[in-house]
C-alpha cells in the first residue's frame, strides 16, 4: 500500500522565504497554561504579515504558516516576547526509541511537567492539612494558632504556587490576563489580607470562634485552593499524556535496527550486516526474519510469508505477500523469510506520514474550538471586573471588608474557565489519537464538523466495495454440454494468459475441484481471447465476435464480465467473471444506513454489473448510477449538492479524486492510489469496508463529545459565578469544584479511548 500522506515544509531559521506560497513550520510553546494563553499567542502571531497560525493547547505546539518577508526568528521572538518559550520542532523520522527526549521532546515534554506538578501538589498537601485542621475545625486551641497557620501555608502559597504567580507576572507586564491571573490574584489577596492581621496582631485569637473579635484569617482558603488546583493540573497533565499515548506509540513502531545485505567486496558474497535503522538507504535490500518487524517501505524481492498490518493499517487479517507486493514499515512479517528492496525510508514512509498527519489534525482547530477561544479571551477582563464589583458591594453592604474579600476571592475562583480551554483540544487529541490506532485518519478538526452534518454517501464500486480482483461468478452451457466440462475446457486454454480474467477462470476452476485438463498449440488473440487444442479439439476462449453462432440461451447470461467458450465456430457456454465483493460490504453499507445516510453507487461498470453489486450489498437500483467516466463522478456530487443533500465521497482511485474533493466529505479507501488519498478528508489505511462507517462514527463520537465538554464548561461558569457573586460559595468550594470541572473534561475526552472496542 502507498499512501501519499502531507509532509510538514519547513524553513532554515532567519531565512526570507521570499516567494508568496505559503511554508509551514510547528513550534513546541513551553508556559502555556490556560486558554487565554493559547488565544493570546495565536493572536500575536496572525497580527503579522501574511501569517496563519493555529496554537494548541494540550499539545504546547503551533502550526504556523507563512509567506512573504516573515522568518521563522520573528515567529520565535513573537512568541517569546509574550513571555513564552518557542523552538521550532525539526521534522524527525519515527524511527527512535521512547527514551529519545530529544526527537520527541515535542511528544514527551509533558513527563517533566507532571511530575513537578506532582511534586508541588503533594508538598501543598502535607502542608495544607494541618492550615485546614486549625482554622476549620472546632475545639481546637493551639497557643500561636495564628503564627503556625502563617509558616505553614506560607511556602504553599509562594513556593508551590510559584508557577499561577510566574505566568500571571508575565502576562501583567504585557498588559494581559489569564486564568493563572484569577488564581493569583485571589490566593494571594487571601493570603496578604491574613498575613497582615498576624503580623499587625489583629488576627482573632479564637479561630473556632466566628462571633469573636478581630480579623478572620484566609490562609486556609489560599492553601486549600492552592492544593486543589495544583492536584487538578497533575491529573490534567497525566491525561493529556494518556491522549497522546496512541500517538507517542505510532511513532515507536518502528524497527531500530535491520540486517542490510552487502556485497562482499573480496569474495562476491552476500552477506547480511545490521545496522541502525538511521543508515539505511533507498534501494538497500534487507531481510525480514519470521516475527520482526519491517523496518521501512519496500518492494518484496525474494520469499513468500503473511504480514500483520494491524498496527499500523487496522487491518484485522494478516495479507499474504509474495514478490513484487509493496509492503509498510512497522507491519510485522508472519512465518516467511522475505528480502525487500527499501523504497521509502526516514520521514518519506508512510509511517511517518500517519503520524504527521495526525499531528497536523490534532494542532488545527475546528469552527467550535474558535468560538470558545474568542469567549476565553474576553472572559478574564470581564470576571476581574466582577470580582472588584463583587467586593466593593459587599463592603458597602455589609461594612465588613473581610466578608467581601471571601465572597470576591469565590468569585475569582470559581470563574478560571480552564475546562472551556480543555474542552475541545483534548477530545481532537484524544480522537484522532484512537483514529489511528484503528487505521483510520481524520486530516484536520473541520472534518469533525463535517461528518455530522452529511447526509449523503455516494460509493465508488471496484476497490471500495468490491475487492478489485476477478473471480469466476457463474457458468451458463448450451445443451447438454456439463457447465464443469466447459469450464475445464475454458481453464486449459486460459492457463497459458496471465490476464486477470484468464487467472479469475483458471482459479474458479480449481476452487470448485476440477482437474485442469493440458492444452497445446496455446495461441493469444490480441483483444478477442484465446485459442488451444484441449484433448484433439480446437478449444475458443474470448469475446463473442470470435463465434459465428451464439445460442439465444446464452445472451441471457448473469451480469458480469462476459468470456464466450467453443469450438467449431459456435458458442457453447458463457463463463462470468466479475469484481469480488468485499465480505463485509453488505452489512457495513446497513451501518452506514443506521447512521442515516442515504447510499448511492457509482462506477464506470456497465449498468448489468453495478446492478447485480448494489443488489447484493442493499442499495436500491433506482440509486445506482453505471458507466460513468471520471468528470462524471464530480458532476454527479455536484447534482447531489444542487439537490440540497450534503455529500461524502468514497473511492481509491486516480478517476476518483475531482470527486473526492468536490464532495462535502472525501474518504478515500487506504488501498487505492496517492491521488485519492491526497484529495480525501479521511483516509482508511485498511480495505475493509467497515472502516467507512467507524471512520465517520469516531469523527461523530469526537465531536459529541466536544459538545458535551463545552456545555458542561459553560454551563458550570455561568451558574457558578452568579452563587459565587451572592455569597453562597465558600472560597476553598469554589476551587475544589474548578479543579474538579477540568478533570471532567478531560476524563470525559479519554472515553473515546474506548471507541471500537
Amino acid at each position: 500500500m502507498s499512501t501519499d500522506l502531507p509532509t510538514t515544509a519547513s524553513s532554515h531559521p532567519g531565512v526570507p522565504t521570499g516567494t508568496s506560497t505559503p511554508t509551514g513550520v510547528d513550534l513546541t510553546i513551553t508556559g502555556m497554561t490556560c486558554a487565554s494563553c493559547s488565544s493570546r499567542i495565536e493572536r500575536k502571531l496572525n497580527k503579522l504579515d501574511g501569517v496563519e497560525a493555529s496554537v494548541n493547547l494540550p499539545l504546547e505546539k503551533a502550526h504556523v504558516s507563512y509567506s512573504g518577508p516573515v522568518t521563522v526568528e520573528q515567529l520565535l521572538s513573537t512568541v517569546r516576547g509574550l513571555g513564552y518559550g518557542a523552538e521550532v520542532i525539526e521534522e524527525k523520522a519515527p524511527e527512535v526509541t521512547p527514551d529519545d527526549v530529544d526527537t520527541h521532546d515535542h511528544l514527551s515534554h509533558d513527563v517533566a511537567p507532571a511530575e513537578a506538578l506532582k511534586r508541588r501538589a503533594l508538598v501543598s498537601l502535607v502542608l495544607t492539612l494541618p492550615v485546614f485542621v486549625l482554622a476549620m475545625v472546632p475545639g481546637i486551641h493551639v497557643p500561636g494558632n495564628a503564627w503556625i497557620q502563617f509558616l505553614l501555608s506560607t511556602p504553599v502559597v509562594l513556593w508551590a504556587a510559584w508557577p499561577f504567580h510566574r505566568a500571571a507576572a508575565i502576562n501583567a507586564r504585557h498588559f494581559a490576563s489569564t486564568m493563572d491571573t484569577l488564581v493569583s490574584v485571589g490566593t494571594l489577596s487571601a493570603y496578604l489580607w491574613s498575613t497582615v492581621a498576624v503580623l499587625t496582631g489583629t488576627a482573632m485569637t479564637d479561630m473556632s470562634d466566628m462571633s469573636g473579635e478581630g480579623a478572620h484569617l484566609y490562609f486556609e482558603v489560599a492553601a486549600v485552593v492552592t492544593t486543589f488546583l495544583l492536584i487538578g493540573r497533575w491529573l490534567e497533565a497525566r491525561a493529556k499524556a494518556q491522549g497522546k499515548e496512541a500517538l507517542t506509540t505510532l511513532l515507536n513502531l518502528g524497527a531500530k535496527d535491520v540486517a542490510v545485505q552487502r556485497i562482499d567486496p573480496t569474495t562476491k558474497a552476500t552477506t547480511e550486516v545490521r545496522i541502525p535503522i538511521e543508515a539505511l538507504h533507498a534501494g538497500d535490500h534487507f531481510v525480514v526474519r519470521p516475527g520482526e518487524k519491517v523496518a521501512t517501505d519496500g518492494r518484496i524481492l525474494d520469499g513468500h510469508s503473511a504480514i500483520d498490518a494491524s498496527l499500523v493499517t487496522g487491518e484485522s487479517l494478516p495479507v499474504d505477500v509474495t514478490p513484487g507486493d509493496e509492503v509498510t514499515g512497522g507491519t510485522i512479517n508472519g512465518q516467511g523469510r522475505l528480502v525487500v528492496e527499501a523504497t521509502r525510508v526516514g520521514s518519506e514512509t508512510t509511517l511517518a506520514g500517519i503520524a504527521r498527519l495526525v499531528e497536523n489534525a490534532q494542532t488545527g482547530k475546528a469552527g467550535i474550538e474558535r468560538l470558545a477561544d474568542r469567549i476565553s479571551a474576553i472572559f478574564v477582563p470581564i470576571v476581574l471586573a466582577l470580582a472588584l464589583l463583587t467586593f466593593i458591594g459587599w463592603w458597602i453592604g455589609t461594612g465588613d471588608p473581610a466578608r467581601a474579600l471571601a465572597v470576591a476571592i469565590s468569585v475569582l475562583i470559581i470563574a478560571c474557565p480552564c475546562a472551556l480551554g480543555l474542552a475541545t483540544p483534548t477530545a481532537i487529541l484524544v480522537g484522532t489519537g484512537r483514529g489511528a490506532q484503528l487505521g483510520v485518519l481524520i486530516k484536520g478538526p473541520q472534518v469533525l464538523e463535517d461528518t455530522r452534518t452529511i447526509d449523503t454517501i455516494v460509493l465508488d464500486k471496484t476497490g471500495t466495495l468490491t475487492t478489485g480482483a476477478m473471480s469466476l461468478a457463474d457458468v451458463t452451457t448450451h445443451g447438454r454440454l456439463d457447465p464443469s466440462a466447459a469450464l475445464r475446457a475454458a481453464a486449459a486454454v486460459e492457463a497459458g494468459s496471465e490476464h486477470p480474467i484468464a487467472r479469475a477462470i483458471v482459479e474458479g476452476a480449481r476452487s470448485r475441484g476440477l482437474e485442469i485438463p493440458t492444452a497445446s498449440g496455446f495461441q493469444a488473440l490480441t483483444g478477442a481471447g484465446a485459442r488451444a487444442a484441449v484433448g484433439g479439439t480446437e478449444v475458443l476462449v474470448g469475446r463473442r465476435a470470435l463465434f459465428g453462432t451464439v445460442p439465444e440461451e446464452l445472451t441471457a447470461h448473469p451480469t458480469g464480465s462476459s468470456v464466450w467458450v467453443g469450438w467449431e465456430d459456435t458458442a457453447y457456454a458463457v463463463l462470468s467473471v466479475a469484481d469480488t465483493v468485499r465480505p463485509d460490504a453488505q452489512r457495513s453499507v446497513g451501518e452506514l444506513r443506521d447512521l442515516g445516510l442515504t447510499a448511492y453507487l457509482l462506477t464506470g461498470d456497465q449498468e448489468s454489473t453495478a446492478r447485480a453489486v448494489a443488489r447484493e450489498v442493499g442499495i436500491p437500483a433506482e440509486r445506482v448510477v453505471a458507466e460513468v467516466r471520471p468528470e462524471d463522478k464530480h458532476a454527479m456530487v455536484e447534482r447531489l449538492q444542487r439537490q440540497g443533500r450534503t455529500v461524502a465521497m468514497v473511492g481509491d482511485g486516480v478517476n476518483d479524486a475531482a470527486a473526492l474533493a468536490q464532495a462535502d466529505l472525501g474518504i478515500a479507501m487506504g488501498s487505492g492510489t496517492d491521488v485519492a488519498a491526497a484529495s480525501a478528508d479521511l483516509v482508511l489505511m485498511r480495505s475493509e469496508v467497515a472502516a467507512i462507517a467507524q471512520g465517520i462514527g469516531l469523527s461523530r463520537a469526537t465531536l459529541r463529545i466536544i459538545k458535551q465538554n463545552l456545555a458542561w464548561a459553560f454551563g458550570y461558569n455561568t451558574a457558578a459565578i452568579p452563587l459565587a457573586m451572592a455569597g453562597l460559595l465558600n472560597p476553598m468550594i469554589a476551587g475544589g469544584a474548578m479543579a474538579l470541572s477540568s478533570v471532567l473534561v478531560v476524563s470525559n475526552s479519554l472515553r473515546l479511548r474506548r471507541y471500537g472496542r
